[in-house]
């Protein structure tokens, strides 16, 4: 997450407002597996695993294998294909724990960014609510105004008239 996700206010005399900053405490978990070098190597590792591209790359250098030794042109590993399953047994054990690391990161990272969510949901709320209360103190506001003023009105309305049937007693 860079700054340039920071989104600037419309006006020059407003700041600008960090949408992000609930989940800005939650950088370091951006990485699977960390941000040393062998985290992004094992992350890398690990995300290499799933591609199409791995599974036919060890889908043809498997048919090769199992051909090559079966059809005689060298006798390294012959049927049952011992050194084979030793080199799929080897694979899982470096494969499996970097997939369940994998799998338990993901959930950390997934909790915490619903955790920030819910704090940023709850922030809204809160702003809301006090917004809802500033309107109504506005409200009560504008209809005392509203009183006052009405009540300025007949008072006008009633000293005007008084002026008149002064004005009109003294001409006569």
């Amino acid at each position: 997450m860079d700054p340039s996700h920071i989104h600037q206010a419309p006006s020059a005399g407003t700041p600008a407002v960090d949408h992000l900053r609930f989940h800005r405490p939650l950088e370091h978990l951006s990485k699977t597996f960390g941000s040393d070098v062998f985290g992004l190597k094992a992350e890398a590792f690990a995300r290499f695993f799933g591609t199409p591209i791995f599974l036919g790359v060890q889908t043809v250098i498997v048919a090769i294998w199992i051909a090559a030794n079966v059809l005689g042109y060298t006798r390294f590993d012959v049927y049952p294909f011992i050194l084979l399953n030793l080199a799929f047994s080897l694979q899982a054990a470096y494969a499996a724990p970097l997939i369940l690391l994998a799998q338990t990161r993901q959930a950390a990272r997934d909790k915490a960014h619903s955790d920030a969510d819910a704090e940023h949901r709850e922030a809204i709320a809160v702003a809301s609510a006090k917004q809802s209360e500033q309107m109504l103190e506005l409200l009560r506001q504008n209809t005392e105004l509203t009183a006052i003023t009405k009540t300025m009105a007949e008072r006008i309305e009633k000293l005007t008239a008084e002026m008149h049937h002064h004005f009109l007693q003294d001409k006569n």
